[in-house]
């Protein structure tokens, strides 16, 4: 069974962690590209809605909710999966064969009632993104009767009849399930709506977003374009198509060339580069001879193949890479940002950069790409518009005009907020109100459950939403990645897994 990486916390990094491992190169750039993956997935929770998670005790797997109680007792040698935290269905497996492969599953709820007992098997549908962090498919579950697979939804409803030979997502691409049947291929989005019939040799996404569509082959070896509204776009007819589409083109091939055409298959140009790397509303990112550059969709240059890499930011803008650094370039081939970094990252939905340099400085450059904040991102919050960034050994919060802001202005469903004075971390309420005294050495924001952690000669407890200690300072978690807590129970240390301990 696969344990899947944890999506974005909002809850404290573990700074020394974080600095023994930045103590490596490698590892921070790894650590970089998960942090930002993770930050992609904002997970909030409606004020007093019960979540579920899976916790582990005396070498058994179980499950609790929100409030930090065992409604699950942890009796299972396999982990429990909770395909939606917010829904009271939990995922068993057991009666395992390691060296055959095989298992058996059970769906239960808190109750362990066991649902869907009329399938053999039942079973999230697991996904990743290119950084490796695991989703589940929403609402939906794959099921395996006499020895075929089907779709039902969380409430059991039926979506497709158990008829397919497999069914799997598409890696990094969400709402979209690839069907075998009679070694055939078709495709299914998320709610089993029955996309492209399993008639074709291959079907392969065509981008990241299931609106892109996708390319089949027929037996012939001939490929074609189909879209998400069931349309055929490109007759199956080329020798190959690349897995990249905007502005309502397409980059094929037929008779040995390359081309660029639209949607009705009229002939752009002819594509004389090595590769295309993406497509804008405008431009075309091309790659020749190891090189990048851009051109249009009428085939002229706009910038020159000479960089080692180009990719689109918005605007007339690109991040360029030259000898090595990164830097900020337009359509004229204008620098904009000196090539001085060694990494440089957009994030489109908040509109700014984030800038590393050789000596681990991270800032966050805004619209102008002049540095605003220099620190360590730890959330980027779309909903309520805000990021939080480590400074040092506080952490500080700004919206999206890279304004500093002030935690009580922000988390807004918090009552509790972090306050230090003298050295010292202790709680207030809204109006500045002290709540919990300055005691302690380290302490976390509180989280969307209302538990924060606290800190006090080197070991970690945890409060509840009055301030109350749910667990005296007793916890050694100097190797935990995040420190959060719910109830007497907190995150496991491990980066690549999403379950709790006491």
């Amino acid at each position: 069974m696969r344990r899947g990486r944890r999506y974005e916390r909002r809850e404290k990094l573990n700074i020394k962690k974080v600095i023994g491992v930045f103590i490596a190169i490698a590892v921070i750039i790894m650590f970089i590209i998960s942090i930002r993956s993770l930050l992609n997935s904002d997970i909030t929770n409606e004020k007093g809605k019960i979540e579920y998670f899976t916790i582990y005790d005396n070498n058994k797997w179980g499950v609790m909710n929100s409030n930090g109680e065992e409604v699950i007792h942890a009796s299972y040698d396999e982990m429990i999966i909770i395909p939606d935290s917010t829904q009271n269905l939990f995922i068993c497996t057991y009666d395992v064969d390691y060296n055959n492969g095989t298992y058996k599953t059970k769906v239960i709820n808190e109750k362990e009632e066991i649902l869907f007992d009329n399938y053999d098997t039942v079973e999230p549908i697991e996904n990743y993104d290119q950084a490796g962090n695991l989703w589940y498919e929403s609402n939906i579950l794959r099921v395996k009767k006499d020895d075929k697979y089907g779709l039902i939804n969380y409430q059991g409803v039926e979506l497709l009849p158990c008829e397919y030979d497999s069914i799997e997502s598409i890696k990094g691409v969400r709402n979209s399930l690839l069907l075998t049947k009679d070694g055939k291929q078709g495709l299914a989005s998320g709610t089993g709506d029955l996309i492209i019939n399993a008639e074709y040799q291959k079907v392969e996404a065509i981008g990241t977003n299931y609106s892109d569509g996708s390319i089949v082959q027929n037996t012939e070896g001939k490929w074609g374009v189909i879209d998400s509204n069931k349309r055929m776009i490109l007759e199956v007819k080329y020798e190959e198509i690349a897995k990249i589409t905007g502005n309502d083109s397409y980059l094929v091939k037929e008779n040995g060339t390359w081309k660029m055409v639209n949607r009705r298959a009229e002939e752009l140009f002819t594509f004389v580069y090595d590769s295309a790397k993406e497509m804008n509303a405008n431009n075309i990112v091309v790659q020749k001879d190891g090189k990048y550059g851009v051109i249009d969709y009428s085939g002229n240059v706009i910038i020159q193949p000479e960089y080692e890499d180009i990719s689109y930011i918005s605007g007339e803008n690109y991040i360029a890479k030259k000898d090595n650094k990164y830097g900020i370039i337009n359509s004229k081939g204008e620098t904009l940002l000196n090539f001085e970094y060694v990494n440089l990252y957009y994030r489109e939905e908040a509109d700014f950069l984030e800038a590393e340099k050789e000596n681990l400085e991270i800032s966050i450059l805004d619209k102008n790409f002049e540095a605003k904040v220099t620190g360590i991102i730890t959330e980027v919050n779309t909903d309520k518009g805000y990021i939080r960034v480590r400074e040092g050994e506080e952490y500080q919060y700004y919206n999206f005009r890279l304004e500093r802001k002030e935690a009580k202005d922000v988390l807004t469903e918090n009552n509790l907020f972090l306050s230090k004075k003298d050295g010292k971390y202790g709680f207030v309420d809204k109006d500045g109100n002290v709540i919990v005294d300055y005691l302690y050495d380290d302490a976390t924001e509180q989280n969307r459950f209302g538990y924060a952690g606290i800190k006090l000669n080197g070991q970690w407890g945890s409060i509840n939403k009055d301030g109350t200690v749910v667990l005296e300072p007793s916890k050694n978690l100097e190797t935990s990645f995040v420190i959060d807590f719910i109830g007497q129970w907190h995150l496991a240390e491990e980066l690549n897994m999403n379950y709790y301990i006491k």
